[in-house]
């Protein structure tokens, strides 16, 4: 199974390392986006602790936190690691969540999303998880768009990859003059359908830091996914929604509808994606509740994971 940890995180990734300092595992599934954008966000809260990779279990960690796998926790749990366990958005039909009484549970779950069931009692939502750093950049330019094909169908990857994907990365280019395209699995498929415009960036998440790359560009368009979302609201940025794929995005986009009129990135011809007030306007982010529009979720997480590591249960 796929792992992003702390030790192996690019260069771009946030956060301090320290010489010293208790030891605590950090892991995320690279196959998700939510997943490795959670990791990120909350590991630039993590100064002061001594992050390590799973080839560094001798010793084990004081403590760990795990994004989404629940294998990974359980392998810790039996190590007798204390870990905190972090759903990063809502699951797909493979998405399992904390065991329950053993790890810490947390669930990424703004306070103005509506509920889709009745809460898990044993796992405690943490409010959105915001990038550190919400400055843009004051020149910016280009498309960045953000894509999450975890859980999602093949016959439906490759009908959009090759049809509504070919078509906004062109009208991007010739809109906007560049377009990065940042997905979390099937990079094959992807560079295969974009082959025919060599100009269009196709990265692969866990490898680069998509809340940087945001901070540069002028057009957002994003699958509905949490991390896109917690992203544009923390920045007070536009974001178009890209056609959900899976049921898990449908059900998400359904229950953003239902409080946010987030724009539909569905018709690369429409220019309201590409005018001056996509790049310059603030989104609908204005009509949320104050009270409810809490930004200090990963600051929240780092919290309780440096308390497992300063003061073990």
């Amino acid at each position: 199974m796929a792992l992003l940890t702390a030790a192996e995180d690019p260069p771009a990734s946030p956060g301090t390392r320290t010489a010293h300092g208790p030891r605590v595992l950090l892991s995320a599934r690279e196959d998700r986006l939510d997943s490795t954008l959670a990791l990120r966000r909350v590991a630039a809260h993590l100064g002061g602790l001594r992050r390590t990779g799973w080839s560094e279990l001798e010793p084990p960690p004081v403590a760990a936190l795990v994004c989404d796998d629940t294998a990974a926790t359980e392998r810790l749990l039996d190590l007798g690691v204390p870990v905190v366990h972090l759903e990063s958005g809502p699951g797909g039909p493979h998405a399992a969540g904390a065991p329950p009484g053993r790890a810490l549970g947390r669930v990424h779950r703004p306070g103005w999303l509506p509920s889709c069931g009745p809460p898990d009692r044993e796992v405690r939502p943490t409010g959105v998880l915001a990038p550190r750093r919400t400055g843009r950049s004051r020149k910016r330019s280009g498309t960045l768009l953000l894509l999450s094909l975890w859980c999602v169908p093949d016959a439906d990857a490759g009908a959009f990859a090759s049809g509504a994907l070919r078509d906004l990365a062109a009208a991007a280019l010739r809109r906007t003059g560049s377009c990065t395209v940042v997905a979390d699995t099937g990079l094959e498929l992807l560079r295969s359908a974009l082959c025919e415009q060599p100009a269009v960036r196709v990265l692969r998440a866990a490898e680069v830091d998509p809340d940087a790359l945001h901070a540069d560009a002028a057009v957002f368009l994003a699958s509905p996914v949490l991390g896109a979302l917690a992203l544009a609201q923390a920045r007070r940025a536009p974001l178009a929604l890209l056609p959900p794929l899976g049921s898990a995005q449908r059900n998400l986009a359904d229950r953003i509808a239902e409080v946010l009129p987030l724009p539909s990135a569905d018709d690369p011809a429409d220019p309201a994606l590409w005018g001056p007030s996509a790049a310059a306007g603030a989104g609908p982010w204005h009509l949320l509740d104050p009270a409810l529009d809490d930004l200090r979720g990963a600051q929240r997480v780092a919290r309780t994971l440096r308390q497992l590591a300063l003061a073990p249960l």
